[in-house]
């Protein structure tokens, strides 16, 4: 999907949440491209703190462009999962995972930065700091059997990119923390014998 599809799918959704003030950042695939290679996808995940409350809200300014299923989102709150709504126009999928309660996901919120997509009408949002998609991602390589090459291709590519500006202690600390640790120390010296 072009860019200026994903940031017209997205435009909606964005300044929803920032209206009714509900906290959120991007991930997924989208952040990585922002900070390693870009990569197609069909899809775009975001992370929110949504609330049963604002459920009626988010709900009302969303269901003339997208589908989008109240219920679901409710059940997604209450499991602190996910759901989806589709953008009618495009057929672009957006997954809006619910903050789970953990430490890391609360930090990662509130490391989050604010960035520009680009496209006909440029869009401002917030999306996940570098350190906090590596370590989700291969927290997401860990869940998924250690079999996903994409996710290792995307954290391969943000630590060649962003290298020098990444935050190795909080990266190392949280890795050894979520249980990812061997696989960091694995990447970090395959990456190292490329250079």
């Amino acid at each position: 999907m072009k860019q200026e599809e994903v940031t017209e799918a997205l435009t909606t959704v964005i300044r929803t949440l920032s209206n009714l003030q509900i906290p959120y950042y991007i991930g997924g695939s989208v952040a990585s491209s922002v900070y390693g290679a870009f990569r197609a996808t069909r899809d775009v995940d975001i992370v929110s703190n949504l609330r049963i409350k604002d459920v009626d809200n988010f709900v009302d300014a969303l269901k003339e462009e997208y589908y989008v299923d109240r219920d679901m989102i409710i059940e997604a709150i209450r499991r602190r999962s996910s759901f989806n709504v589709i953008h009618l126009k495009t057929m672009f999928k957006i997954d809006i995972f619910i903050l789970k309660e953990r430490q890391f996901d609360k930090t990662a919120l509130k490391r989050k930065r604010e960035d520009t997509l680009s496209g006909a009408s440029p869009l401002k949002l917030f999306i996940s700091s570098p350190e906090d998609i590596i370590l989700h991602k291969l927290e997401w390589y860990k869940l998924g059997g250690c079999i996903s090459e994409r996710q290792i291709e995307d954290i391969k590519n943000i630590i060649l990119v962003q290298a020098k500006n990444l935050d190795m202690p909080y990266i190392n600390q949280w890795a050894d923390k979520l249980g990812v640790s061997e696989i960091l120390e694995k990447l970090l010296k395959e990456i190292a014998g490329l250079s």
